[in-house]
């Protein structure tokens, strides 16, 4: 399910990272693994939006309304593991840089 606690942790480690510039050792990958995983989540957001404005009690509509649902439940997954590997890079504030600018 779509967390904006997870959206807003995403998008303070792109800050994170793009404060760090492209000398930290992961900058790319990191960066284009919290880009996708934004991407992913407003994608399940509006996904679920769509969901919900379907009528459930049309027969017709319970096979486009499985697949989807099956649709959202494979992206969520998808985010669940581009984060693991977020936190596997780690994004961190340096500590020396962070004393030196004040």
């Amino acid at each position: 399910m779509l967390d904006i606690a997870l959206l807003m942790a995403n998008a303070s480690q792109l800050k994170a990272v793009m404060e760090q510039g492209p000398s930290f050792s992961f900058y790319i990958p990191l960066i284009v693994l919290i880009s996708i995983s934004l991407i992913l989540q407003i994608a399940v957001g509006v996904l679920l939006i769509f969901l919900v404005k379907y009528d459930l009690n049309n027969p017709s509509k319970h096979a486009k309304l499985d697949f989807l649902n099956n649709i959202a439940t494979g992206l969520v997954f998808i985010i669940v593991v581009v984060n693991i590997f977020i936190t596997a890079f780690g994004v961190q504030k340096p500590v020396a840089e962070a004393a030196s600018r004040q």
